[in-house]
């Protein structure tokens, strides 16, 4: 897909790297509209009705209950929000399907449920499909009268995915595929009526298959026993000599790995707005107990240990939703301008997903990362409670976890994001290379102050310019030094990675915070979160490149650069502590998360 001819304002994927974005350029939560609000007002209704009563029942996966609650999700809509009107969607934008992401993302065991029917299950057939296949599939996908189940992992093939065995081969008629082999960890596997399968043509060509669970020769395996989301339905399914119809292949014959990768660039988004509705119950449920619970005579919440907790929950949550809403509407302003230039509908979506697949990547692990930190926190905050299985915070610190596998492991994800990155430089969709080598010539000659931002958030602009250019440098060096064997050097590129996802969270952060301050929001507490998160964000970004640069530059190619990194990660002393406590107070003052 090229961007050669997308208009000026509609930014690269990557390119916040080395590229100035402004604050309206980007879209922030607060400007949700009112059609907006009033879908996402339904599906919390929804949540708070339907699935907090029976989060036990649910758990404990009670026979027909999952199927009757995303057949009710159906009945409200909750399921078709990408799907066009015709087939009997909604046919919302990007940014407002991601809206309601967020809305059932504390839904537990059922989100993923409803998010593996409407995501993975859904948008191979609503993106890649024909006419005919869409016809007969998306209505009942929609409505929920049909559920969807997606089948990639085999027992020996999971993060490397086209190593995958199950085969499909054509019967002597031609009129059908015959599939046979075994995929695994399917979630709806339980209860779906529909499989995306992926299959290799005479064990060759990896292949994306339509397959009904009637079809004679499909079979379910055993739940699986696992550590968390033990309310969804996770099984094996078996293929021997499963038959379906010719017209069943999805996509073109070999080209599978456009399907599977694609679609997981979107998935990997919208588990981060999953994380971004989950960590909003949690954090609001931790708050509430320690508000609630006294020790020596204290609640709590009134101890800065605690408070530093509180805060913190709430730090990462705000910073990981201002990254997550600027890209859905960078992906939902490059799916319009390819609109605009002729490309069909589910074209312009998939190419706009694969142009930020960097920012997908990154977004994944800041996600599921956030998350992790927030039940984890939750649990510690309840002390002995958390530990009770009869409270929220066991069971979503048990269902958390899985984020950091799911939609490709966090690991697979950082190398991703810098392997994509740096192959865009080298095919020249990304100009890496004139940036960095200015970086080169910066450092070798007497510091220059008078390329320095001026006016409102003059500071906090050049700590970002600086954490680019330390990023590049980084970056850059490992490139000249180690050239096509960085490959193999996983733990420089995870530093690099880690470099990226610093930059991307504190531009987003603070674009978000310019503009609510240009809308005339109160943004006082909110300047609180943007110091914090940058002070500890640059000393991140330090570490992350000194441990680069101490794996692959030595002697005094290796000062020069430590000398650099210091240079680019220079900031003013800030007093975290009483900013914490400053959010924390405001918080504790309106018992959830207000910000």
């Amino acid at each position: 897909m090229s961007t050669e001819t997308i208009t000026q304002q509609v930014t690269k994927g990557g390119e916040f790297l080395i590229r100035e974005t402004l604050p309206a350029d980007i879209f922030v939560p607060e400007e949700i509209n009112e059609e907006q609000q009033m879908i996402v007002q339904m599906a919390r209704d929804f949540v708070v009705n339907e699935i907090y009563p029976n989060d036990a029942r649910i758990e404990k996966q009670e026979a027909g209950l999952a199927v009757a609650l995303i057949k009710k999700a159906g009945d409200l809509g909750l399921l078709g929000a990408s799907i066009p009107e015709e087939y009997g969607g909604f046919g919302k934008d990007f940014v407002t399907s991601t809206f309601l992401t967020a809305a059932t993302g504390d839904a537990g065991s059922l989100a993923v449920s409803m998010s593996a029917h409407s995501g993975i299950g859904t948008l191979p057939i609503l993106y890649f499909g024909t006419v005919e296949q869409k016809k007969k599939y998306l209505p009942g996908l929609a409505a929920g009268t049909l559920k969807a189940a997606y089948c990639l992992t085999e027992p020996g093939s999971g993060s490397d995915a086209l190593a995958a065995k199950t085969k499909a081969v054509l019967s002597d008629d031609k009129k059908s595929w015959i599939i046979n082999g075994q995929k695994m960890w399917i979630t709806n596997g339980g209860f779906a009526d529909l499989f995306i399968v992926f299959a290799k043509i005479n064990g060759e060509q990896f292949t994306g298959f339509i397959v009904e669970a009637a079809t004679p020769g499909l079979s379910r395996g055993e739940e699986e026993q696992k550590m968390g989301i033990k309310g969804s339905s996770t099984r094996q399914i078996f293929f021997q000599d499963v038959k379906i119809p010719v017209e069943n292949l999805l996509g073109e014959a070999g080209k599978g790995h456009l399907i599977a990768f694609n679609i997981l660039n979107i998935g990997r988004l919208k588990l981060a707005a999953a994380t971004v509705g989950g960590g909003r119950r949690l954090c609001n449920t931790t708050i509430q107990y320690a508000t609630q619970r006294e020790q020596f005579k204290k609640t709590i919440a009134s101890f800065g240990a605690i408070k530093y907790k509180l805060a913190e929950q709430a730090i990462l949550l705000f910073v990981v939703e201002s990254a997550l809403y600027r890209t859905a509407n960078d992906i939902e302003n490059l799916k319009a301008a390819l609109v605009a230039e002729g490309k069909q509908y589910h074209e312009a979506l998939m190419g706009a997903a694969e142009e930020y697949a960097i920012e997908c990547a990154l977004l994944k692990v800041l996600g599921s990362e956030m998350i992790d930190y927030i039940v984890d926190e939750a649990v510690q905050v309840h002390g002995g409670i958390g530990f009770s299985e009869e409270y929220l915070p066991a069971r979503a610190y048990r269902d958390a976890r899985i984020n950091r596998i799911f939609e490709g492991t966090n690991e697979i994800n950082r190398l991703l994001s810098v392997d994509m990155l740096l192959k865009r430089a080298l095919k020249g969709r990304l100009d890496l290379m004139t940036p960095a080598m200015a970086i080169q010539k910066e450092l070798m000659s007497v510091p220059d102050f008078s390329g320095l931002e001026e006016g409102e958030y003059a500071y906090e602009k050049n700590v970002l310019k600086n954490m680019k250019k330390a990023t590049l440098m980084v970056a850059g060096g490992a490139v000249q030094k180690l050239m096509m064997a960085l490959e193999n050097e996983q733990e420089i590129l995870m530093n690099v990675s880690d470099m990226l996802s610093e930059v991307y969270t504190s531009e987003s952060l603070l674009l978000r915070i310019q503009k609510l301050h240009g809308m005339g929001h109160d943004v006082s507490l909110l300047n609180d979160i943007l110091h914090i998160h940058l002070h500890d964000a640059v000393i991140r970004l330090e570490n992350a490149g000194k441990n680069a640069l101490e794996s692959f530059a030595d002697g005094d190619e290796l000062k020069m650069m430590l000398i650099g990194l210091k240079r680019y990660t220079k900031q003013e002393p800030f007093n975290c502590k009483n900013a914490r406590r400053r959010l924390a107070d405001k918080l504790i003052e309106e018992n959830r998360y207000c910000f």
